[in-house]
């Protein structure tokens, strides 16, 4: 009888091992399997939430099968503790191990509603704007030129939103000054910029900040982002060029970016350049010619006088015979990277040709029948 009992309870224990293996491999299972989420949500965790509280959350949207599993599966892979707060777009069909590793390991804030504070080169602007979870689309909000617009209501309710994302964003050649000056405008932003950076030693780029984010450590951000930048395009330049420093390869970025908003264009503009200060030639660029007049505070809104392409000063490039004395504006990686391999070219002329891109030319002859051309241009635009 004795045998007996412990053969039936050896087997009762290896359904029951069996069974819990069976349950255990279920719900790894169902961890990693598609989730059930028809359409993409935007999951918003607040501030001090719980794994149990985004749990319930995902069980009432449909996103997952099981709460408890999810659970599980959070604590058993250690991340429980690493829930992050923000709004996240969880898509359709994720699973349970994805969604987590959305919440946890991946970046803050992928939906919702987002402030962008854009710094271009004419003027600022502020852009709200909100992503439909469904399509992966943004929809407009509202668009106003701090300062010069009236103040939108739409303004006022984003800036309540305790899940707005903001955004700063930097164009290509715009200046410091301009950065400096439209920042003040930015009023979820504190703190003061004690002076305005040197020309060209920002990054280009559009920066997450968060509600009440300090200016000068903004500021600070895009300088360190411009020192890496130029450091990795200065180590991997090309042998040859007429360029003994960083800072100088910085400068002839600036020029680049200024004279050509075409991308395919700026490592044949930047050749231009290039072939001009291996032959002595003087760079002959007005851009460089209307910093020196502006300063890089704001556009020059006219055309250049005579009496100005003849006038020595030091950013006349009609007039000195190399580089200005510095940049003309914060130029780009891709700038940055075209001054330090631009294209093989012989060509040292290049104008307008009406389409936005420039003709390029290595004889004057040339030249000047591209400036012709460009020339008849203007004169039908005009009329």
């Amino acid at each position: 009888m004795y045998k007996s009992v412990a053969s039936n309870g050896l087997t009762i224990l290896i359904v029951v091992l069996l069974a819990a293996a069976w349950v255990v491999n279920w719900g790894k299972n169902q961890f990693v399997a598609e989730g059930p989420l028809s359409e993409a949500i935007c999951l918003q965790v607040k501030s001090g939430a719980s794994m149990k509280s985004v749990s319930r959350d995902l069980e009432e949207r449909g996103a997952i099968s099981s709460g408890q599993i999810f659970r599980m599966g959070a604590d058993y892979s250690e991340r429980t503790s690493q829930l992050k707060a923000g709004s996240f777009l969880v898509p359709a069909g994720a699973s349970m191990d994805e969604i987590i590793d959305t919440v946890t390991v991946g970046g803050r804030n992928t939906c919702g509603a987002e402030l962008n504070f854009r710094v271009g080169v004419l003027k600022a602007e502020v852009v709200i704007r909100e992503l439909d979870p469904a399509t992966n689309t943004f929809t407009e909000v509202a668009k106003f030129e701090p300062g010069v617009d009236e103040t939108p209501a739409e303004y006022g309710a984003a800036l309540e939103d305790a899940d707005l994302r903001y955004r700063v964003t930097l164009a290509e050649g715009a200046t410091s000054w301009q950065l400096v000056n439209s920042l003040k405008a930015a009023d979820f932003l504190t703190g003061e910029i004690a002076e305005v950076p040197a020309e060209g030693s920002l990054a280009p780029n559009s920066y997450e900040v968060r509600k009440g984010s300090d200016r000068a450590a903004l500021v600070a951000q895009m300088e360190e982002a411009q020192r890496q930048r130029l450091a990795e395009a200065w180590a991997n330049r090309v042998d040859g060029l007429p360029l003994e420093t960083p800072e100088e390869a910085l400068i002839l970025a600036s020029i680049v970016e200024k004279e050509t908003g075409v991308a395919e264009e700026r490592r044949q503009v930047a050749s231009v350049f290039i072939n001009r200060l291996n032959q002595g030639m003087k760079l002959q660029t007005d851009p460089t010619v209307i910093y020196g007049i502006t300063n890089g505070e704001g556009a020059l809104g006219r055309g250049l006088r005579q009496s100005e392409l003849r006038g020595a000063t030091p950013y006349n490039t009609y007039v000195i015979d190399a580089l200005p004395p510095g940049p003309i504006a914060n130029p780009g990686l891709a700038s940055i990277e075209a001054a330090l391999n631009p294209d093989d070219t012989p060509y040292i002329f290049f104008v307008a040709d009406g389409t936005g891109g420039h003709a390029f030319a290595v004889t004057l002859e040339d030249h000047n029948a591209n400036v012709a051309k460009w020339r008849q241009i203007e004169a039908e635009r005009a009329n």
